[in-house]
């Protein structure tokens, strides 16, 4: 296996930032919906972008500096005028729109309109929501942090969210948003996308309490050549071993098969548990 190592210092712009981002992704696109001080809205999309808080609700985002002429983007300069933003979320449904919006427009000229999109007056702020998404979360901006002023520089939005409004279509029987009907998009590198569908899914179940670990899985576990990382990385995420009498009886069950490759089939299946009480000596 062999690394290619870079030294951002020494890399022109245009591949370090590819770079970061095919290698930082998926990312979530925040569409965001802001205004001028003479209320000229303004709408685009930003993938540097994350949800960081709870408690209180805190969404960042990045409109860093075009890499061409260092010029700030439109989306900056509006709240530091109106510090207040909507953070829309983008769709596979709505995503082609969202493209036009993303050309370099003109400071003033309303992508709601270019992009045809069509503006929703908010509760509790001045900047305009998008109806077509299905997730618009209201924020007041809290601080801006700037980390440059070149081109590609980054300037950190803070922002609290005051107000969320979720179209119910896509809120489950559970009371949650449902993951496998909202159809998120997600940024790449360069001009790629994903798309969040329902065969794109899966989950894992989180270690709420602590696990076995790799580090104390058997050598034939840890060395096999027919499980993959994932595999050991299931055996490694249970709560504890199997007691002997598991062990006995499962092995007894699958005493004329291959131990790892029935393990392996065991694991597909969900059957993980089983899985390490066969492969243990």
């Amino acid at each position: 296996m062999e690394f290619l190592t870079i030294n951002p210092k020494e890399t022109a712009l245009p591949q370090l930032h590819q770079y970061l981002l095919g290698s930082v992704g998926p990312r979530p696109i925040c569409f965001a919906s802001t205004i001028d001080a003479d209320g000229r809205p303004n709408l685009a999309p930003f993938s540097f972008f994350n949800v960081v808080s709870a408690n209180p609700p805190v969404l960042v985002f990045a409109p860093n500096n075009s890499g061409r002429d260092g010029s700030p983007k439109h989306t900056y300069l509006n709240v530091k005028e109106v510090p207040e933003v909507v953070v829309n979320v983008v769709t596979f449904g709505m995503v082609q729109q969202m493209n036009v919006a993303a050309a370099p427009w003109d400071k003033g000229i309303s992508e709601f309109e270019k992009a045809g999109f069509t503006p929703v007056a908010s509760d509790l702020i001045k900047p305009l929501r998008v109806k077509e998404s299905p997730v618009q979360m209201e924020c007041r901006v809290i601080e801006i942090k700037e980390f440059g002023t070149g081109g590609g520089a980054g300037n950190l939005v803070m922002a609290e969210v005051l107000k969320i409004h979720i179209n119910k279509d896509f809120i489950g029987a559970d009371g949650k948003i449902d993951q496998t009907k909202i159809d998120l998009v997600g940024r790449m590198g360069g001009s790629w996308y994903c798309r969040t569908t329902p065969d794109a899914l899966f989950q894992l179940a989180q270690p709420m309490q602590a696990t076995i670990g790799y580090d104390a899985l058997p050598e034939n576990i840890k060395n096999s050549q027919i499980l993959s990382a994932n595999d050991i990385g299931m055996l490694a995420a249970l709560p504890a071993f199997p007691d002997a009498d598991m062990v006995a009886k499962v092995q007894e069950k699958y005493r004329t098969e291959n131990r790892e490759e029935t393990a392996k089939k065991l694991i597909a299946e969900g059957s993980v548990a089983e899985a390490l009480a066969l492969l243990m000596q």
